[in-house]
Formats: C-alpha cells, structure tokens, sequence
C-alpha cells in the first residue's frame, strides 16, 4: 500500500509551482501521414493534476498525440501548449527541456537490456543535484517498494515479464521526478489478471502523487478506473468527455458499440 510521502521526501516527489491552469492543450490540431489524415482539428486541455485518458481503436491517432507532446513528431498546423507555454515551434534542445518534466512509459518499456532493475530505476537520478549514493539508493528502494518490483532489482530486463518491465519502466519514469506522465498502451500485450494489476498500481500512484497524466488506452475498465476526462478519437476527430459518466451516457453509436464489445471481456480487480 502506498503511504503518504515523508517530507524529507518533497524534493523528489515535488509538483510544479507554475500557475497555468492547464498543463497541456492541443489547439485545432492536424496531422496527416501522406493522404491518411490522423489528427483533424483536434483540440483538448487537461488540467493540472489531472488524469486524461485518450481512447479509440487502433490506427486513431492516439500514441501520435503522446509522440507529439514530446516533440518526436510535429503538427502539420494547429498549436501545442504545456505548462502555459506554445512549444510547437520548440526546437530539439528546448524538447529535451520539456523531456525533463514530461515522461513517457513506453509499451516496450525501453529499459537498458544491460543494466539490472536497480540500475535502470536509479538511471535518472545520477543527473540529479546534491543526492548522495546513499540517497540514490534510498529512493530507488522506495519506487521498487510502491510498484512491487523489490524481489527483482538484481534482475536484468530480459528476465522479467512484460508487465514487471513496465512497473520496472513506470519506477524509472517517477525517479526522474516528472511533473507529467504519459502512458502508451500500459495494459497491452500482458493477460488479464496482469492488466488488472497494473491499473491498480497507476491508480495507486495517482491517488498518491496527483501527477498530470494522460494515458492512451483501448481498454474500458482501465479507463474507468483512471479517468479524470476522456477524449475519444474516431476518424480524426476528438470528442471530449468531461468524466467517464458523460461518456458511458453517450448516445453516439460508435461509442456504443465500442462499450459493448469490450465489455465482452471482464473486469478482473485483483491483488496479486
């Protein structure tokens, strides 16, 4: 169980002192991969401390939103915002900026296949000021602690399941203390008692650090559990949801279906 942080702990586990209301903001945005348009007037916010979940079929456009929050990819027009600032015209030093505050937990997790648990989790805090190896050590056992991968930090990555590569994966992203996380796809690719597993653990951390979030997902009972917002991508277009009852009431009949085909698989609350 997650326990509130000390504070002794605040310097790590700290959020922003900015003032802008919205963290992110997509305004009017497009993009398009040769004739396939993804992005069509896309506009959303998420608040600060908020957790967005973007949802919709596969190809929709989703993991592009995250790729261009962080620069990876860059919006054929309309206008990108985080923490107040427009950094849609950023250049790569300026992304590397905002890659300081904004993390983002991979599908694949891109852990270092040659470092061990500890080492990857304690990868981001080298470049941190003023922290002893006694301290580095301190809170890379902590984070292994809140996502239960303690028994495994003399492992490499290579020897653990998928899902513990991305809990392993989601320690490294609050070692560099982000003010932000995104989340691709974290319920993929792993059986459904893992799933299940892993929503509970990100639920855990956002009742205990209030991070802003967003997380791209096509699965419903990870949205329900998370979702301060739900923005739904369908042929290019967003259609925002200020809760996940606005958008299990909606009477849109795409969405109606979509509820009803992923309800086919059940909800599995566990504790493993």
């Amino acid at each position: 169980m997650i326990e509130n942080e000390s504070q002794s702990d605040e310097n790590v586990f700290s959020v922003s002192d900015s003032k802008a209301e919205n963290y992110f903001e997509f305004r009017d945005v497009n993009k398009a991969f040769d004739e396939h348009t993804v992005l069509n007037h896309v506009s959303f916010t998420v608040k600060r401390g908020e957790t967005c979940v973007i949802m919709g079929r596969s190809g929709v456009g989703k993991s592009v939103s995250l790729k261009h929050i962080l620069g990876f990819l860059r919006a054929d027009s309309g206008r990108i915002f985080i923490d107040g600032a427009d950094v849609t015209d950023y250049s790569e030093a300026q992304f590397s900026e905002i890659r300081k505050k904004v993390t983002m937990v991979f599908q694949s997790g891109a852990l270092f296949d040659s470092l061990t648990v500890f080492e990857n989790i304690a990868f981001p805090l080298e470049d941190q000021p003023g922290l002893t190896e006694e301290d580095v050590n301190a809170y890379v056992d902590k984070l292994a602690h809140t996502l239960e991968v303690e028994d495994a930090l003399d492992k490499l990555p290579g020897e653990l399941s998928t899902g513990l590569r991305r809990a392993v994966a989601i320690a490294r992203a609050l070692a560099q203390n982000p003010e932000a996380i995104l989340y691709d796809e974290p319920t993929t690719m792993v059986d459904p008692i893992m799933a299940a597993h892993m929503g509970d653990l990100i639920l855990r951390l956002k009742q205990a650090f209030r991070k802003t979030s967003i997380v791209v997902t096509h699965d419903t009972h990870l949205a329900k559990k998370l979702a301060d917002k739900i923005v739904f991508l369908q042929d290019g277009k967003a259609t925002v949801f200020p809760s996940w009852d606005a958008f299990e009431s909606s009477t849109d009949p795409f969405i109606h279906n979509f509820l009803l085909q992923d309800q086919l698989i059940p909800a599995m609350d566990v504790t493993l």
